[in-house]
């Protein structure tokens, strides 16, 4: 009777248990991240009777969490890459939307200045068209002004998301490392005990982890993990936390970067972090917002420089040379930074001395052991700089110089020629008589000719400054036979005999005029000052036509092409990373559906679970009853 009480009792107990348990499943159906946990059932020893095994019941082996790490290492992984893109996603929609704007956007405000500049070359003595040149002038500086505004936004948002994300990495490390703690006290001494609540809890947390950066784990052998992120940064082990801070970029200080302290060290791992939020916010930063708001700078000192240049070249209503029509953005824009850990007090001047081979890359100049190099960090282009410092460096349209100090073996410079240029810019004309739509000089032809030849108004040869003698007067004078004309007033001597051809340019002075078809033997040509040139409209057609100049990039792009691949550029990062985003979503919703179909609680199935060992505890119920009645049937007949 013991034997069959034995079993009873057991067989009760461990269905006991499997109701509790198939209860709990159902009780947790909805809690995020639970895994569904089954008994393990196995046979007690048996009793040796002669040569019978005869059985003794059953026992608990275990209550296990039903638990794939292959999937639930795939729904981390999918988990940060989808949490990457949307990151990315989110910033560059945002930038996307600033730049392609139809109206807050720049390239309504280029072609309306440039329209306001055709408007003064067909009326250049209407004070109204140049009021309304001087009015877009000053829109399209505010909307350089206004655009990157938005952009340093973005770059404090960028710097705001790293922060809190960082405190966020922190908070989660350290309950990772309590529950690593709390794990393995709960499974040690040998007793088999499996915490699965705590490791339901710690992949929770594991997975929060992951919508933030890549994780890789490693588990010990007391149930405790290791955490790593990056290239293999430590940031678990068991109950220790290695906490991440937010450091100041070495050369920037409005960049903040990921700091990881090791062995009393602060090192920056930021170009080493990839995945989930912290790595969309890095690839947003790094390969849209700073090559955007290099071009944009590109941009602008593209349109200061050539209308600058342009407008020095020209005269306005009161007679005088045109001046700077913007500030001069070449010389005062590009920045350069030095690393914080530098040992030299060297201070570098640098300055865009050709704006059409300038590009919109920053660049790091460094002193490996008195070898000067720079390398262009857009395509990692290395050129050797010689004999720097004692010799200017020219990169690129850009003239390197040490301003002062000295510059040791390792120290290094973070050049960034362009993007302070939108930030920068001003307009430095106010009153509409400064603009310089006339030509200082202009060709005429003596009443007295009797040739047909005719000369041109003249242009004047660029870049500024003007020729000294550029006003002088020059008188062009033909021989007889009139194949050849002498020249007066070049300032630089009295050319004679020299051969005409007709329709070649004749230039002296700064300046260059055409003369076409035949003189006459003494005929007289002359090239004067432009006085009382109030509808001159020379320079304000040339001014017009730089919007159609190939002047960037090598001569082969125009401002609008600049502006236009920048749109493009971010337009088409902004669609890939939604298309991306879409794709990883996708595979983190199959993720998470394999890990549910494996891990999940089905209902149904915990539904027949509960009948099935329903029916098991009361056929154990009823085995003790007849335990029982034997029982009693033996103690009655003994008592008889």
């Amino acid at each position: 009777m013991a034997d069959l009480l034995g079993i009873g009792t057991s067989a009760l107990s461990a269905n006991s248990r499997a109701l509790a348990t198939a209860s709990n499943n159902i009780a947790n159906v909805n809690t995020e991240g639970y895994s569904r946990q089954r008994v393990g059932f196995t046979e007690r020893p048996p009793n040796i009777s002669g040569a019978l095994a005869l059985g003794t019941g059953v026992s608990v082996d275990s209550v296990s969490r039903v638990y794939d790490n292959f999937a639930v290492d795939q729904l981390r992984v999918n988990n940060a890459s989808f949490s990457n893109f949307e990151t990315l996603n989110e910033f560059a929609s945002q930038l996307d939307s600033i730049l392609a704007d139809s109206n807050a956007g720049l390239s309504p405000a280029i072609s309306e200045f440039f329209g306001a500049l055709q408007e003064v070359a067909d009326d250049p003595s209407s004070t109204a068209t140049r009021q309304v040149l001087l009015s877009e002038s000053e829109s399209l500086v505010s909307r350089f002004d206004a655009i990157s505004g938005r952009l340093e936004s973005l770059n404090r948002a960028v710097n705001t998301d790293i922060s809190a994300t960082v405190s966020d990495i922190n908070i989660i490390s350290r309950s990772i490392a309590d529950l690593n703690g709390r794990i393995a006290d709960t499974e040690s001494g040998g007793s088999g005990v499996v915490a699965n609540d705590l490791r339901d809890q710690r992949d929770r947390l594991l997975l929060q982890l992951s919508e933030y950066t890549n994780v890789n784990i490693v588990e010990q052998s007391n149930g405790a993990l290791n955490v790593f992120i990056g290239s293999g940064q430590s940031l678990v082990s068991g109950s220790f936390v290695q906490s991440l801070s937010v450091v100041s970029n070495d050369f920037d200080s409005s960049r903040l970067e990921i700091g990881y302290v090791s062995n009393g060290t602060t090192t920056q791992i930021s170009a080493q972090i990839a995945g989930g939020r912290l790595g969309g916010l890095f690839d947003f930063r790094e390969g849209v917002l700073e090559p955007a708001r290099n071009r944009l700078g590109q941009v602008a000192i593209g349109i200061t420089s050539q209308i600058n240049d342009q407008h020095r070249l020209g005269q306005d209503l009161n007679g005088s040379t045109g001046g700077l029509f913007f500030n001069d953005l070449a010389s005062v824009s590009a920045l350069a930074f030095a690393n914080t850990n530098n040992a030299g007090s060297g201070v570098l001047n640098v300055a865009v001395t050709d704006v059409n081979l300038l590009t919109n890359s920053d660049y790091l100049l460094s002193n490996n052991a008195g070898a000067y190099s720079i390398t262009r960090l857009s395509d990692n282009t290395v050129t050797s700089l010689g004999a720097f410092p004692g010799t200017d460096a020219v990169v690129d349209g850009l003239t390197i110089s040490l301003a002062s100090g000295t510059i040791n073996s390792g120290d290094a410079f973070l050049i960034k020629p362009t993007a302070a240029a939108p930030r920068d810019l001003r307009l430095q004309i106010t009153d509409v008589r400064q603009v310089a739509a006339a030509a200082p000089i202009i060709g005429q032809a003596s009443a007295n000719n009797t040739g047909n030849a005719t000369i041109s108004p003249g242009v004047i040869n660029g870049p500024p400054p003007l020729n000294t003698n550029l006003t002088q007067p020059v008188t062009i004078t033909f021989n007889d036979p009139p194949t050849t004309f002498n020249v007066t007033g070049t300032g630089t001597g009295n050319p004679t005999n020299v051969a005409y051809t007709s329709g070649n340019a004749i230039t002296y002075n700064g300046f260059t005029v055409e003369l076409s078809g035949v003189p006459a033997p003494g005929d007289v040509f002359t090239i004067t000052a432009n006085t009382g040139g109030v509808g001159d409209n020379r320079n304000a057609l040339l001014l017009a036509g730089i919007q159609q100049q190939l002047g960037l990039n090598s001569g082969t792009s125009t401002i609008g092409n600049v502006y236009g691949s920048l749109v493009a550029e971010v337009g088409t990062r902004t669609r890939e990373s939604q298309l991306n985003r879409e794709a990883q979503q996708t595979l983190l919703q199959q993720s998470q559906a394999t890990r549910d179909a494996i891990s999940g609680v089905n209902l149904d199935e915990e539904t027949t679970n509960l009948l099935r060992f329903q029916q098991a505890f009361q056929a154990s119920a009823q085995i003790i009853s007849i335990a029982d009645d034997l029982f009693q049937v033996l103690l009655g007949a003994v008592s008889r």
